[in-house]
């Protein structure tokens, strides 16, 4: 789903698309003139690779995401700011492509499959 970040309402409007039975489900809207608030769930099952053994393990996704994106690039007027900020460059808001990209980040991180978990294994520095 892409939109243009010059036609995002300031009402909340529907958000749901899906990457490989991922989905992200929840609403966005515009809250300045150069920022767009995305609240939603990001649901489903994907595989992913056990980092001991390399052996494929399905996990099941069910996190908040709570973030803006920026039409260019964000200038942070106070330090206190800890929300994660999205710049777009195209004023276009691709969010299948923001998918793909939680997705991705999914993957690179380290899982351990149930079996290597019970296991009592211990790394060794030679």
């Amino acid at each position: 789903m892409k939109i243009e970040f010059k036609k995002v309402p300031q009402t909340p409007r529907e958000l749901n698309t899906e990457f490989n039975s991922v989905k992200i489900e929840g609403t966005f809207c515009k809250i300045s003139p150069s920022l767009v608030k995305v609240d939603a769930n990001l649901t489903g099952e994907t595989s992913v690779e056990c980092c001991r053994c390399g052996e494929n393990d399905t996990i099941t996704l069910n996190e908040k995401l709570n973030f803006l994106i920026s039409d260019g690039i964000y200038k942070n007027e106070s330090s206190e700011s800890e929300d994660l900020i999205i710049e777009v460059d195209d004023n276009i808001i691709d969010f299948d492509e923001i998918i793909q990209s939680e997705v991705s980040s999914i993957y690179s991180d380290y899982h351990i499959c149930a079996n290597c978990a019970n296991n009592d294994f211990v790394e060794q520095e030679y």
